[in-house]
């Protein structure tokens, strides 16, 4: 290859490989690197689609209770392993009826196509389950909010992560307050 063929392909190679590298950034960030969940901006346009779809989707919010007693008690590496293992419980709960995703730290949502009271409280009992780590069993409480999208006046994501909260948010003030056993607020 003469030196003027190098000179013109050098920047179409360069061009290509960075276009390379921020396909790859734009794909990793719409998954959490810990949980392999969608993140927010991965989760949210899926799950949009899914309530345009299903008018009766319920969309779930959910909150590992005391993590950071979690952490100082257990060490990080044992919340990550209790971050992971809810992670796992919930995308094996939503199967292909759903998506999950990670908010951050450790906060999760969903949305699946329909539900019933038994099914929340089947999720519920399965994101209690201790989790083994380290030789360990380490107690993992989870609470969940959930709101009914049909049940709003406005069919709207948003609308629904806001009712899905409070409800969450009024579990968490209630004694023995591990888990919704309610369908939806």
């Amino acid at each position: 290859m003469d030196s003027q063929a190098l000179a013109l392909s050098l920047p179409l190679l360069g061009w290509a490989a960075h276009s390379g590298y921020l396909a790859h950034r734009l794909a990793t960030a719409r998954r959490d690197p810990l949980t392999r969940l969608r993140t927010r901006a991965g989760w949210t346009a899926r799950a949009e689609r899914l309530i345009r779809r299903h008018p009766d989707a319920l969309v779930l919010l959910l909150d590992v209770d005391d993590f950071k007693t979690l952490n100082d008690t257990y060490g990080h590496a044992a919340g990550d392993a209790a971050l992971t293992a809810t992670a796992a419980r919930l995308a094996d709960w939503c199967g292909r009826h759903g998506i999950a995703g990670r908010l951050g730290g450790d906060e999760f949502v969903a949305v699946i196509r329909s539900a019933d009271a038994a099914d929340i409280d089947q999720l519920v009992d399965l994101l209690q389950e201790p989790l083994t780590y380290a030789g360990k069993r380490i107690p993992v409480y989870v609470s969940v909010g959930a709101c009914r999208v049909v049940d709003l006046p406005v069919a709207s994501l948003s609308d629904a992560l806001s009712a899905a909260d409070a409800h969450m948010y009024e579990i968490k003030g209630k004694p023995g307050r591990r888990g919704s056993r309610t369908a939806a607020h």
